[in-house]
């Protein structure tokens, strides 16, 4: 397993495992109708812009080898967003997405790509990072629990696809 930072030609790979991740974890929590049709070219094009773009969030991909494909991504940014204006953006970090594809889940993979960018928002000098998940993904909130991650009783709510889902704010201290 190799983690380093994305490259923008890895965008068609990082759009690949996103989908994928997507309909394998949000099934039954989101329309399978939207789910089906989500585009891997469309949201590869999202992060060919995002990975080229001045100020681009840091995104790490992992690979089953050194050279080999993109099975998990994580990408990180400075400023929490999603109704986070009460933490203070000059000491808390976000991670922004975390998604492997359903075949590496349980392997390590999100845990390693999680360590590496909270090692990251560290070396930048956050003190704190926050996260945000479905409420009613219990899945990723026991991955987030486990790592250490709490929820603060921070509740915003996001409509996809026609459905208003709510999501829990995660926190962690990075460093003391």
């Amino acid at each position: 397993m190799s983690i380093r930072a994305a490259l923008p030609e890895d965008a068609a790979a990082i759009a690949r495992v996103h989908v994928r991740s997507w309909q394998a974890a949000y099934r039954g929590l989101l329309p399978r109708a939207y789910l089906d049709a989500l585009d891997v070219e469309e949201r590869a094009a999202v992060w060919a812009e995002r990975l080229g773009g001045v100020g681009a969030p840091g995104v790490f991909v992992a690979t089953e080898e050194v050279s080999g494909p993109v099975v998990g991504f994580c990408c990180f940014r400075g400023r929490p967003g999603g109704g986070s204006d009460d933490l203070d953006p000059l000491a808390t970090g976000e991670i922004a997405a975390l998604y492997a594809l359903p075949e590496v889940w349980g392997t390590g993979v999100g845990r390693r790509l999680l360590a590496a960018s909270e090692e990251a928002l560290a070396a930048d000098g956050f003190r704190d990072a926050a996260l945000w998940v479905l409420a009613d993904n219990a899945r990723g909130r026991r991955f987030y629990e486990a790592a250490g991650w709490r929820p603060d009783g921070t509740v915003t709510q996001d409509t996809t696809a026609g459905r208003t889902l709510d999501e829990l704010r995660y926190r962690r201290r990075l460093f003391t």
